[in-house]
Formats: C-alpha cells, sequence, structure tokens
C-alpha cells in the first residue's frame, strides 16, 4: 500500500522528467540537423518572447525553410550531375558507334572517302585523349610520362637502352629518322605562309632549331615540343606536333602446337664438375620432370675431370630414365663457339630447336616454352635478355645464412640486373643456325663468338626476338680474366666481371664501411651518455 502511494508521488516528477528530457533532445537535433550556412546559428526563443511554444514554431519554420531551400540547391546539382553524364554518355556512344571494337575495326577499300574519314577522326580523337592541351590527375609521382630532349645532334634520355649513354647521337636508324622527320616537319609548317602578313616572311631552316622535347603514351601517341629562334634576340618560335598511334587491328589469330617440338640444349664445358652437378639438378627438375621434351648435347674440351662429369651425366640418366643425351669430348683448347657449333652440326635428327645454354644458367620450364614459341624456322629467332645474380655474399652478408638457391631467384633491384649486354644464351632451329653460317671458329677463348653471331641475324632478315624473360638467370660465379685473352677480350671480361658483384648502393655501402661504423660508434656513445 505504501509502496503504490509512493509511486503515485513519484510519478508527477517522472513526467516532468521526461517532458524536459524530450524538450532537450528536440532543441540538440534542431542544433545538429542545421546546414552550415553563412553566418547562421541557431536561435533559441529569449525569456521576454510572447510564449515558448511561439518560440519554438518560429525556429521549426525558419529550419524547415532552410532544409527545402538546401534539398532544392541539392536537386539542382544532381540534375547538372545527370545532364553531364549523359552527354559523356552519347559521346562515348558516338565514338563506340564509330570503332564499336579497335580490333575489328578494317579500311573499306570500296568506299576509301569514308575510311580516310573515320581514321582521320579517330586519330584527332587520340590527341583529345593524350596529356596535350592540359594535364591530367596522377595517382603518385611514378605514374608520370617524363620527357626526354634532343638538338640537332644529341640525345638527352633517361631510359639509356643497350649504350648506358645519359647522352648519345641517335643511333637507331628508326629514332633518327623520327627525330629528322619531325624537325623537317617543323620548319615547312613555319613556312607555310598565314595569309595575314604582308611583310617579308622570315625563312626558318633547321639551324634555327633550337631544341626540343618529347614522349610517348603507350596507347595514345608521341607528343613532339619544338623551339626555334625567332626574328629578334629573346623571341622564339614554339610548335607542338603529335603523332597520333592508330587503333589496335588484328594481324594474326593462329593455333601453337608445341607438343612435339624438341629443344636440343647443348653445353660447351671444360672442368668445373662442381657446377655441372648443380647444372644437372635443375636440368633434371626443370627439362627432363616438368617439361619432358628436351635432349641434352655436352662438348667437353680437353680430359681434366671428365670422368667425373660423364657420371653426373650417367648418374642423372639411370635415376632419371634419361637417355636423350649426347657427349661429346674435343681434344684441344676451350672455345665456346666451336663447342656450340659442334654440338649444332653433330645433330643428325629432324630440325630442332638449339638452346645455347652455359653450366651457370638456370632455367625453368616456362623458358623452355618461351623458346619454342620466340622461334620460327626461316623466319624468328629468339634472343632472350637474363636476370643475372649478384654476389650472393654481399646481396646476404648482414644476414645469418645464405637462402636456398631457389630462394635467391627473385627479380628485384637489390639481387641483380638484366644482362642486356650478353647475347650469349639463344634459341633458333638448327636450320636458321646452319644457314646463316654458324660461329666464327678464330675466336678463341672468352667473349666475342656472340656477338659475332647476333650481329649475322641482324643483317639478315630474319626477325630477332629480344625481350627480358623472367625464367632465366645467371648464377654468380668468380669471374677470372685470363692473361691470354687479347685486350679487347679483356677489357669486356672486367667489364663483365666489375657488374656482376653488386648493385651502386650495395658496393657503396662497401666503400663508405669505415666511415659508416664510425659514425654507428659515435651515436652508440651518445646514447650511452644520455
Amino acid at each position: 500500500m505504501m509502496l503504490r502511494r509512493g509511486f503515485i508521488l513519484f510519478l508527477p516528477q517522472l513526467v516532468g522528467l521526461l517532458v524536459v528530457a524530450c524538450c532537450s533532445m528536440s532543441i540538440v537535433y534542431m542544433l545538429a540537423c542545421t546546414p552550415k550556412g553563412d553566418n547562421q546559428q541557431l536561435a533559441l526563443p529569449r525569456v521576454h518572447s510572447p510564449t515558448v511554444k511561439e518560440g519554438y514554431e518560429a525556429i521549426l519554420q525558419e529550419r524547415e525553410e532552410q532544409h527545402r531551400n538546401y534539398i532544392i540547391s541539392l536537386k539542382k546539382q544532381i540534375a547538372q550531375l545527370k545532364a553531364e553524364l549523359q552527354g559523356r554518355t552519347e559521346q562515348l556512344k558516338n565514338i563506340q558507334n564509330q570503332y564499336p571494337n579497335s580490333l575489328d575495326i578494317q579500311l573499306d577499300h570500296s568506299k576509301p572517302e569514308k575510311a580516310q574519314a573515320n581514321l582521320l577522326a579517330f586519330l584527332r580523337s587520340q590527341v583529345d585523349k593524350a596529356e596535350v592541351h592540359s594535364g591530367v590527375k596522377l595517382s603518385t609521382e611514378y605514374a608520370a610520362v617524363p620527357f626526354e630532349s634532343f638538338t640537332l645532334q644529341k640525345v638527352y634520355q633517361l631510359e639509356t637502352g643497350l649504350t648506358r649513354h645519359p647522352e648519345e647521337k641517335p643511333v637507331r636508324k628508326d629514332k633518327r629518322d623520327e627525330l629528322i622527320e619531325v624537325i623537317e616537319l617543323a620548319v615547312g609548317s613555319l613556312n607555310k605562309p598565314d595569309g595575314v602578313s604582308k611583310a617579308k616572311p622570315h625563312v626558318y631552316t633547321a639551324s634555327d632549331f633550337v631544341e626540343g622535347i618529347y614522349r610517348t603514351e603507350k596507347n595514345k601517341g608521341t607528343l613532339y615540343e619544338l623551339t626555334f629562334r625567332g626574328d629578334a634576340k629573346h623571341q622564339f618560335k614554339k610548335i607542338v606536333l603529335f603523332r597520333p598511334f592508330g587503333p589496335v587491328m588484328k594481324v594474326k589469330n593462329e593455333n601453337v602446337n608445341m607438343a612435339d617440338t624438341l629443344i636440343n640444349v647443348i653445353v660447351p664445358l671444360a672442368k668445373r664438375a662442381s657446377k655441372f652437378r648443380q647444372f644437372m639438378q635443375n636440368f633434371r627438375e626443370m627439362g627432363i620432370q616438368q617439361d619432358g621434351r628436351i635432349h641434352l648435347t655436352v662438348v667437353y674440351f680437353g680430359k681434366e675431370q671428365m670422368n667425373e662429369v660423364k657420371s653426373i651425366l650417367e648418374n642423372t640418366s639411370k635415376s632419371a630414365n634419361f637417355k636423350n643425351f649426347t657427349f661429346i669430348q674435343l681434344n684441344e683448347e676451350f672455345s665456346r663457339g666451336k663447342g656450340l657449333d659442334v654440338g649444332a652440326r653433330f645433330w643428325k635428327g629432324n630440325n630442332v630447336v638449339l638452346f645455347f645454354c652455359d653450366v651457370d644458367i638456370y632455367f625453368t620450364a616456362e623458358f623452355l616454352n618461351s623458346c619454342r614459341l620466340n622461334t620460327q624456322p626461316g623466319k624468328k629467332v629468339f634472343y632472350p635478355v637474363l636476370f643475372s645474380q649478384y654476389n650472393p655474399s654481399i646481396i646476404y652478408g648482414h644476414h645469418d645464412s645464405i637462402p636456398s638457391l631457389e630462394q635467391q631467384l627473385i627479380i628485384k633491384k637489390e639481387t641483380g640486373f638484366w644482362r642486356d649486354f650478353g647475347f650469349g644464351m639463344t634459341c633458333q632451329y638448327r636450320s636458321d643456325f646452319i644457314n646463316i653460317g654458324g660461329f666464327d671458329l678464330d675466336i678463341k677463348g672468352w667473349g666475342g663468338e656472340d656477338v659475332h653471331l647476333y650481329r649475322k641475324y641482324l643483317h639478315s632478315n630474319l626477325m630477332v626476338i629480344r625481350t627480358p624473360v623472367r625464367g632465366l638467370f645467371h648464377l654468380w660465379h668468380e669471374k677470372q680474366c685470363l692473361d691470354e685473352l687479347t685486350p679487347e677480350q679483356y677489357k669486356m671480361c672486367m667489364q663483365s666481371k666489375a657488374m656482376n658483384e653488386a648493385s651502386h648502393g650495395q658496393l657503396g655501402m662497401l666503400v663508405f664501411k669505415e666511415e659508416i661504423e664510425t659514425h654507428l660508434h659515435r651515436q652508440k656513445l651518445s646514447s650511452k651518455k644520455i
């Protein structure tokens, strides 16, 4: 009974508290939902206003009006965005209607004028899509496509290519012809009468050319900006040219069956039995077990360690049930070119893909397929750029132990480099090798024979496929440059030796090792004092 009476007495107080709480929540909600305007603040009813109720109604009415205006503004913005999106969609549809699929674009020779107009329209659209008239937003600093600069005599380049020169005469014919064509076109355009000025025009020549910059966006085209001397001092003429790239066109669609394509791996060798054992482990796993369409020819010079090499070969043959190998022994001084030439000519079977290999090479089954796919008798030879491993004792010198060989074979700038100056590892059909004349057998010892063969192919009508491959590695080994080498061979050998050790950064750490250790010692002493 007393409990019920207490509850009845407390009920009015509870109702009052709930009313106050609801009012407080309403005020907070209106404050939170107020759109940010120009110095607009929520005006609470003052004490001397007619009534609290009328004050709140005025506030709500004002807020409702502001929300209504805000919604109207949003609707207008949405309508504008929809209109812009629709316009872009129509523009894209028009382009797609003209060029439904760039792979299917074909010139209609029955209507040459229409075909030419369509092609010109596409090329002009390439200019609009490229970064010519204005910049584009890029995600990172690495996304920027840098320009390279040139004068009449020199090209200043970031991508130095095989020559490694930051500045050079344009030695490649395609680059030389390209820049000459651009300068001549610019001169012709500058000398074209404008039909407005009656004064005697200045006749421009190539000698007025000061400098140019150019860059290529791979899917759009090449932009050229050329500067010429003007009519007076400190005056210049600038002309912008653009070479648009055409649409991607289908050239060929064919099935390639490599099931019966045999590769004859030819390895010239003298001594180095321990390296040959390592090579045979790789050959067994990748060539015999994973690929299976492979033959091995070993051309051995001399007799020292020969029995050990033959034993390794025979043990692999027995354990892997592998009979596709040939062992040729020559009693003469080692010559890589002679060994490869003898091994290639010794083959008596059908036309076969020859892979000229060294004992310090590691290859994958993927590479063997690349070897097949990039060779074609009478048409193509394959010159892969392999990844050359740095000295593991330098790379992993700060580690507790050097990782296994398989773990070392990763393509990173700290672990190695693309050996783009080497031409010794190559795949070609035997018929092409015989027809080209084989190796120059007058070259003895190390180096030079591979470059001569490479040049023979370049001078022929065969297509030379030169590309980096991820499945071909040159394993590090200490290089010995013998005194009996010719001066040119010795220079090549020493250059190769220098590049083999480590990256610039890693070699720098070795050069400044003492300075670094002194710095670390000082830091250690200063930290102890603190």
